[in-house]
């Protein structure tokens, strides 16, 4: 278990150090076994079958329970089989509220897979507790939220929203993917759930696919082992030894993405091919306050809008040093066009309802030199610029 004596940082890096006690290892090994002998009839070493609990994957749990104040954690095959084991909590006839700018394949999980199993969805600013209360109605079961949005960066005040909510006795849900428990902890604000696409910031390399949950509670988390276990949707001993790897330097990465994101959201507020930029640090976001209020410090992640959707083509392709591609919170820089990648899946009149257009482009900011990265993307602006109005 990391120290909970320690500050965050001191507790990702020691993450595993002090779990092996026969040999010493500073890293914890790798128990690539799926079965486990039993001492005798009736005794268990408190491990009998890989999918219900590994050691590996335990230190994994016990560090995500702990680095996000909950009381149990589960590590899954990846974000979206993590959102699958906490929305089996719901069955037929269940509601659910969701925040209205999501990542499409929450939408389609929602939307194409539990529809099939009766549970419904309601889309609003989770900001708002009167588009709340009017959306809530007696099978309400929960509030799911997104805070920071993906990919608009909405802010989402979770400490109201939690009070709300426990009013009217519903979990809430939160997705702290783009934060990490480094900079928000919304257990500590009152949510029930945190879910994580582990593959993001926390693995950071952009090589292992993973999702964590943390519940808080005796009986929620007990129900939430049973669906694990059950679901099968865990994570291997060997992604679990790899995404541990990764934390252990988050609070380094993570003060690198959030220092080149500002200064590149500050840049494109005035390149002239830039119409708008969406990141909470800056000061005309409507959500700065809140942000500010919640949380020690900002993600590596946000968007902008250019003046013409013509210039997102030559964009993507003037790139060198950022890579066109579909995921963030790596080391390395990934620019992403939400319209026909992340969002592909949500309709057309709802993405444009919400802003998610063609104008709109999602800068996951990696570790770069932050000149380079200037360079590069303003190099590709005003290639792109040049190309379709002559530099006019």
């Amino acid at each position: 278990m990391v120290k909970k004596g320690l500050r965050i940082e001191s507790r990702l890096a020691q993450i595993g150090s002090v779990e092996e006690p026969v040999t010493g290892a500073v890293n914890f090994p790798i128990y690539q076994a799926t079965a486990f002998r039993h001492p005798q009839l009736g005794k268990s070493t408190g491990f009998d079958y890989s999918r219900t609990k590994n050691p590996t994957r335990k230190v994994l749990e016990d560090a995500a329970a702990e680095l996000e104040s909950g009381d149990a954690g589960f590590a899954c095959s990846s974000g979206m089989a993590a959102l699958q084991t906490v929305f089996a909590l719901f069955g037929q006839g269940d509601h659910l509220i969701v925040s209205l700018d999501l990542y499409g394949g929450t939408y389609r999980l929602l939307e194409r897979i539990l529809s099939r199993f009766g549970v419904s969805a309601s889309y609003v600013d989770t900001n708002d507790l009167e588009a709340l209360e009017s959306t809530r109605r007696p099978n309400t079961k929960a509030v799911f939220i997104e805070t920071p949005t993906n990919p608009l960066m909405m802010i989402t005040d979770i400490r109201a929203v939690c009070k709300w909510a426990s009013e009217h006795q519903l979990l809430t849900i939160v997705d702290n993917t783009l934060m990490t428990p480094l900079f928000q902890r919304p257990i500590e604000l009152g949510a029930d759930i945190v879910v994580h696409s582990a593959t993001k910031y926390l693995g950071g390399h952009n090589d292992v696919l993973a999702g964590l949950i943390v519940t808080k509670g005796k009986e929620l988390s007990e129900e939430l082992f049973f669906l694990h276990n059950s679901i099968g949707s865990v994570l291997s001993p060997t992604d679990s030894y790899q995404l541990m790897r990764g934390m252990k330097t988050l609070a380094l990465r993570m003060e690198r993405h959030e220092s080149n994101a500002i200064r590149i959201a500050e840049f494109l507020t005035t390149h002239v091919a830039v119409a708008e930029v969406f990141h909470p640090y800056l000061k005309d976001h409507p959500g700065r306050v809140i942000q500010e209020e919640q949380c020690s410090g900002n993600t590596g992640i946000f968007s902008f809008k250019v003046k013409d959707a013509r210039y997102v083509e030559p964009i993507l392709r003037h790139i060198k040093l950022i890579a066109f591609a579909e995921s963030l919170g790596g080391v390395e820089s990934l620019m992403t066009y939400p319209a026909v990648q992340t969002h592909a899946d949500i309709p057309l009149e709802i993405r444009q309802a919400i802003g998610v257009d063609d104008t709109l482009l999602r800068f996951s900011v990696g570790i770069e030199h932050i000149e380079d990265l200037i360079a590069d993307l303003g190099g590709a602006l005003d290639a792109a610029r040049q190309e379709i109005e002559g530099g006019n």
